[in-house]
């Protein structure tokens, strides 16, 4: 099923319902589909002025689309959506009004997570709890990325250059007066979530090494402290050795030994490797995304906000 028709609808009865206060622009990104999203997009936005439409060369990933998203937006304020109408449009109007109001930041948090199986919900809390420990700057438990963003802030964030991104992470960071709103959120209008659990856990990986560099300082302390450790063992060892004569060498406990050193050994060089291969990303200077078309009626015609 279609889910562009149902989501157009519902924010076109928000907008119906603004329209005398706000002025709408609505930018959808277009993350190389190979359905006919593009067609089902496209016909609306010949007959609807506040449509734009941005194409991308091929599927570069739910960050680099948001990216480009808040980059296409031109209006006063920017509220990042999901198609499938988990993000409800209905709330925008509440938004607006805080908006109104004085803050730079509104988040929307998810009141519960009850639709969500038990798995996603333990796993979810448990990266918000390890990312929050780590992280320099906290993100706030259940919300995601669908929440309203002054200009002041838009300009923030698009002054940062990084392509490893974890816009989450990037909307806590360059701070500014937040206000959160709470809301149920809905199950899908229609099709599935291609997010599977590997997909998840790639990207609470890259949302924890593209924002700390924790990880690494942890290694600096454990090989401390297991240096010390050692050398201790020694000294015991060296010590006995003179007062009771040589023992009979313990086979399981040098395979122990090599076993848990050459372990840690091995998981410490893999956090190494994570942040040697996004600095790898980083010096390569490749863009984030590449846009292959975009649809958008003249700026005299088009309805901003």
């Amino acid at each position: 099923m279609n889910s562009i028709d149902p989501f157009i609808e519902k924010v076109a009865a928000v907008i119906t319902v603004l329209q005398q206060k706000y002025r709408f622009e609505l930018v959808f990104i277009n993350d190389g589909s190979t359905d006919a999203t593009e067609l089902a997009i496209m016909s609306y936005a010949r007959k609807l002025p506040w449509i734009s439409l941005v194409n991308f060369s091929r599927n570069f990933g739910k960050e680099a689309a948001l990216s480009a998203g808040i980059n296409q937006a031109r209006g006063d304020a920017v509220i990042p959506m999901d198609v499938d109408l988990q993000d409800p449009p209905e709330i925008i109007e509440q938004m607006l009004m805080h908006w109104q109001e004085g803050a730079k930041v509104v988040n929307a948090r998810r009141a519960s997570r009850d639709k969500d199986s038990w798995l996603k919900r333990t796993s979810a809390a448990a990266f918000y709890k390890v990312f929050n420990l780590l992280a320099d700057r906290p993100i706030p438990f259940g919300v995601g990325d669908f929440r309203l963003l002054d200009r002041e802030v838009v300009d923030a964030i698009l002054t940062i250059g990084e392509r490893s991104r974890f816009n989450k992470e990037l909307f806590s960071w360059v701070g500014f007066e937040t206000v959160e709103i709470s809301y149920e959120r809905p199950a899908r209008s229609a099709g599935e979530t291609h997010w599977s659990y590997w997909k998840l856990w790639k990207l609470a990986c890259d949302g924890i090494f593209a924002s700390t560099t924790i990880p690494l300082r942890m290694w600096t302390y454990i090989g401390l402290v297991m240096t010390l450790v050692s050398m201790m063992y020694s000294g015991f060892l060296f010590f006995r050795t003179l007062l009771l004569g040589v023992d009979t060498p313990g086979y399981a406990s040098t395979v122990i030994l090599i076993l848990t050193f050459g372990g840690m050994n091995m998981f410490a060089l893999g956090i190494i490797g994570e942040y040697v291969g996004r600095i790898y990303v980083e010096v390569r200077q490749r863009p984030l995304y590449i846009v292959r078309s975009v649809y958008r009626h003249s700026d005299d015609e088009t309805m901003q906000g």
